[in-house]
């Protein structure tokens, strides 16, 4: 095994995604230029055994799905079959990050945007979209409403918060309070009707939105790579997912990032499933010298102050991720009994930067 990691995980947009101020024009425009970057194909040759074709390690860096940097890694015999997988991957991953997108709608589809944008009527969607709500009403329950998607009319008075500062640092804000409790009224899974047979969704509150940012990227990720062959590692952001071990093998390396400087804090080893990390420094903005960052505690209404960051490690990327900013949000006793439900393990990392292990994360440590 290599002593560095073959990436480096670090949180991003675990709960809100997209920047508000790009029109659904120039997003389009860079859908575009991210489909035509077929990027760092990076070549090494992996020896096999003998009177077996030696296989190759291609690496492709794409852009602007999920708002971050997607990297995927894989081994095939040739430079064509890895760019006819990888073109499929780039095909799913802008299908789903369209029909997630909170912000743009686009021509010719019911997205999330359209049905925030339009509460009160009933929309017949992809399966994909309700396959989406359904994960996610499952997330509400076991995280006691604390990772929710019905969310969004609280997030939102955040995100502009965030959006306003990150332009203009000198106007920088807090939201109001009594915005805040008003917001939350507004919010809960009671008020989205979901209709799995007819594959229809409607909310049913007119301030309600949704806000899928805590787990989608993680999820779609999942269903990309249930259908790809072994030995493929997908990295989005803070989501990093592997399909199975190398062709010889042996494990993938994840680096998990450091919050308080560069580099890595830990090493975990992984033959297949995904790593998930949440965390307040990545996405945050400062009032009066103190951060306040993106993952919102829904009974305080601000920034939860618990932990730095949790990674998750389980089978499975979407609960994974949903798992990440749920243990973000509770103490560690309540967390580990979550973990022990998904036959998980985590990392947190306290405000002072002592690091905590569920009793089967230290196995992963890669020293």
């Amino acid at each position: 095994m290599p002593d560095r990691p073959e990436f480096q995980i670090y949180p991003e947009s675990p709960q809100t995604k997209g920047k508000i101020e790009k029109n659904g024009e120039e997003r389009l425009k860079q859908k575009r230029t991210a489909l035509m970057l077929a990027m760092l194909l990076m070549i090494s040759a992996l020896g096999g055994c003998s009177g077996q074709k030696a296989l190759n390690k291609y690496q492709v860096t794409l852009l602007d799905y999920f708002d971050t940097v997607t990297s995927i890694t894989g081994y095939a015999e040739d430079e064509n079959a890895f760019t006819q997988m990888t073109s499929e991957i780039r095909e799913e991953l802008e299908a789903y990050d369209r029909l997630y997108d909170i912000y743009h709608e686009y021509p010719g589809m019911v997205n999330l945007c359209t049905i925030n944008s339009h509460p009160g009527e009933t929309w017949t969607v992809d399966q994909r979209v309700i396959d989406l709500l359904l994960f996610a009403r499952e997330a509400d329950e076991f995280s006691g409403h604390r990772t929710s998607a019905m969310l969004g009319s609280l997030l939102q008075i955040w995100h502009e918060a965030r959006e306003e500062a990150t332009q203009n640092p000198d106007r920088a804000r807090l939201p109001a309070e009594e915005s805040l409790r008003e917001a939350k009224t507004h919010t809960g899974f009671d008020l989205l009707e979901i209709d799995p047979e007819n594959r229809t969704v409607r909310i049913t509150d007119p301030e309600a939105r949704l806000d899928v940012g805590a787990l989608a990227k993680g999820y779609a990720v999942q269903r990309i790579a249930e259908k790809l062959p072994e030995s493929v590692l997908i990295s989005a952001g803070g989501n990093v997912a592997a399909t199975g071990p190398k062709p010889d093998g042996s494990d993938w390396i994840i680096g998990i990032q450091n919050p308080d400087g560069e580099g890595y804090l830990r090493k975990v080893a992984l033959k297949k499933g995904a790593v998930v990390t949440s965390g307040d420094y990545q996405r945050y903005y400062l009032v009066d010298g103190k951060a306040y960052h993106h993952i919102i505690d829904p009974e305080t209404l601000f920034p939860s102050e618990k932990w730095r960051a949790v990674t998750v490690v389980c089978m499975d990327s979407g609960t994974a991720d949903a798992l990440s900013t749920s243990l973000f949000l509770m103490e560690r006793e309540e967390g580990q009994k979550l973990l022990e439900r998904f036959q998980a393990e985590a990392m947190w990392i306290g405000k002072d930067g002592t690091e905590y292990f569920s009793p089967g994360f230290r196995k992963l440590i890669k020293d």
